[in-house]
């Protein structure tokens, strides 16, 4: 699967670095946030804000950085 990524600032009230993931037809398969330096739980790393269609779910994950995400 081809994805695509978009940087965007997103408006979550703490940390606003966000991603655009975009599959291979284009359509949005997830909104991911960078977390804070400071964040207390995960510091740095990529937070799945909200999952689309197969990614949506009360699982919100966190990871290193954008390729593992």
């Amino acid at each position: 699967m081809t994805l695509t990524l978009q940087p965007m600032r997103v408006a979550t009230g703490f940390d606003e670095e966000g991603t655009l993931v975009l599959d291979g037809k284009q359509r949005l398969v997830a909104v991911l946030v960078r977390l804070s330096d400071a964040n207390e739980v995960a510091p740095g790393q990529w937070y799945l804000e909200a999952g689309f269609g197969r990614l949506d779910g009360i699982n919100h994950p966190a990871f290193a950085d954008l390729e593992s995400a």
